[in-house]
């Protein structure tokens, strides 16, 4: 197994896929480093590791913060003498057509899932070129596969990050992976938080009651792309429930 002792960095560490994937990868033996906004969340999830015997370390992170985001890797070469794959996971979809003019919102997405994962790239490509090794792992989504209304920024932002993770594969050369991963529609907080339009909002509830499956089904995916040969790369998974358009 390649994932046992493995040093993995997760943003949004504290609900949904990227908590999802720090609990496998710990029950593979990972020690799995741990980003969020919400420090009680990721305090959480690192005491639930802790306590079925995995390793686990976790500092408050806001991903539109550079700073917060190198300091995350300097955790995990403090803790652990090294960073082997970053995982950039955190990401938010206040949806709503754009007639709507929720500029606010095209910048906050733009910030988190875009910018966000960049910083996460910005943080951990000279630690990786350091030990020439490392594994880098975007969640994007099938919202930039198939575009639909209410989902064009969403899509817009996950687009551009698919096209600097091609990029950034074909710059890295043999001794740096580059995974993406894209979920379809997983049972997650997602339709919770941030969109303000209730029609959209109970649009989303209920497709999600009708076909979402667990982010263990993302965790699973990242896990099997981690646990390769170094001279493997899984360049790209996409992962959707079998009844999903």
């Amino acid at each position: 197994m390649t994932i046992q002792d493995k040093v993995v960095a997760i943003t949004g560490a504290g609900r949904g896929i990227g908590k999802a994937s720090a609990i496998q990868l710990a029950e593979r033996g990972a020690h799995v480093v741990l980003g969020a906004r919400s420090e009680a969340e990721i305090a959480a999830v690192a005491s639930e590791i802790e306590d079925a015997g995995g390793t686990a370390v976790y500092r408050a992170t806001d991903v539109t913060k550079r700073a917060d985001v190198e300091a995350l890797v300097g955790l995990a070469c403090e803790r652990f003498g090294r960073l082997d794959v970053m995982v950039n996971n955190a990401g938010i979809g206040p949806l709503s057509r754009f007639d709507a003019l929720q500029v606010e919102d095209w910048d906050a997405m733009i910030d988190v899932n875009l910018k966000g994962a960049l910083y996460g790239i910005a943080a951990a490509l000279p630690v990786f070129s350091r030990q020439n090794t490392g594994h880098f792992v975007n969640v994007i989504s099938t919202a930039g596969i198939k575009i639909v209304p209410t989902m064009g920024l969403y899509a817009a932002t996950k687009n551009a990050l698919r096209t600097v993770t091609e990029a950034l594969r074909q710059e890295s050369g043999p001794n740096l992976r580059v995974t993406e991963v894209s979920p379809g529609f997983i049972d997650t907080t997602f339709a919770d938080t941030g969109i303000a339009d209730a029609e959209i909002k109970a649009a989303i509830r209920k497709r999600k009651e009708e076909i979402a499956i667990s982010p263990d089904a993302i965790a699973r995916a990242i896990a099997f792309a981690i646990d390769q040969p170094g001279d493997v790369e899984i360049g790209s998974i996409v992962v959707r429930p079998t009844a999903q358009d």
